[in-house]
């Protein structure tokens, strides 16, 4: 079973380092986030990616050429004689990486539209973002997918909001009343781990849309979408603060997410 990956965007909101490099490439503990998501599925098996790259998307490409130096120890003699290259303890993975140009400014609909051919075969596979890490059992959300039995199951997340409510008497100027925020009424979002069948692309249309938009409101409305419920640990990786956060837990040896250790 394949894994596809969207790491297309640019990342505007976290752009102290997509300025000057692709957001998946964005190091937490050491390793670029792309890295830890691309881990975790492995854990769980699947060891084969399809990556949707765009903005930046040669770098992504060079970090895979030169996976195996980044990733060892190196010695080198700097000598008059001679220059010589000793690299031993390799770290291997299993990946096998199909890395696909799918356009600077193409929206996610579009991104999976343009790797159908690689996903020949595949009567399911598994989607998600390049920017967000989760401890989510994959075991778990593809046995739900399977039955539900429909097109798309998508992973949910309670996600607070982040600021209380408040009412205001009818001059505008006075506070009626104010609600502090609870657990209780976080809203579930798409935390982005999802499983599709092959029929997905029979509702991506031209691919002009992100996909969270028309085809998932068509899956929606027509029942073919299921929720996975995930009450363990997600978080993204949109801004520097929440970089900062998921760099410290792995720092700490405290990432939830690193279920591989």
């Amino acid at each position: 079973m394949k894994a596809v990956i969207l790491v297309g965007g640019k990342g505007s909101r976290i752009s102290e380092e997509s300025r000057f490099k692709p957001k998946p490439l964005v190091e937490i503990g050491g390793r670029p986030i792309l890295w830890h998501i691309m881990k975790l599925y492995s854990f769980y098996g699947v060891n084969e990616f399809i990556i949707c790259c765009g903005y930046k998307g040669h770098l992504i490409k060079e970090y895979f050429v030169n996976y195996k130096n980044t990733n060892r120890v190196s010695n080198y003699c700097l000598g008059n004689i001679s220059s010589e290259l000793d690299l031993h303890n390799c770290t291997e993975e299993p990946f096998k990486v199909t890395l696909v140009d799918t356009g600077l400014e193409t929206l996610t609909a579009g991104r999976l539209q343009k790797v159908r051919q690689y996903l020949e075969g595949e009567e399911e596979f598994f989607l998600t973002y390049g920017d967000g890490v989760s401890d989510v059992n994959l075991d778990e959300l593809l046995a739900f997918h399977r039955e539900q039995g429909k097109c798309v199951t998508i992973t949910t997340y309670p996600k607070e909001e982040r600021f209380g409510r408040l009412k205001l008497k009818e001059n505008q100027t006075q506070v009626e009343s104010f609600h502090e925020k609870t657990k209780a009424e976080a809203s579930l979002i798409n935390a982005g781990f999802m499983v599709m069948n092959k029929n997905v692309f029979d509702y991506l249309g031209d691919g002009s849309e992100m996909l969270e938009d028309g085809p998932f409101e068509k899956l929606s409305t027509t029942g073919e979408m299921a929720a996975f419920t995930h009450k363990g640990f997600w978080s993204p990786m949109d801004t520097l603060k929440e970089q900062m956060y998921l760099d410290h837990l792995c720092t700490t040896n405290s990432a939830p997410w690193m279920v591989w250790k």
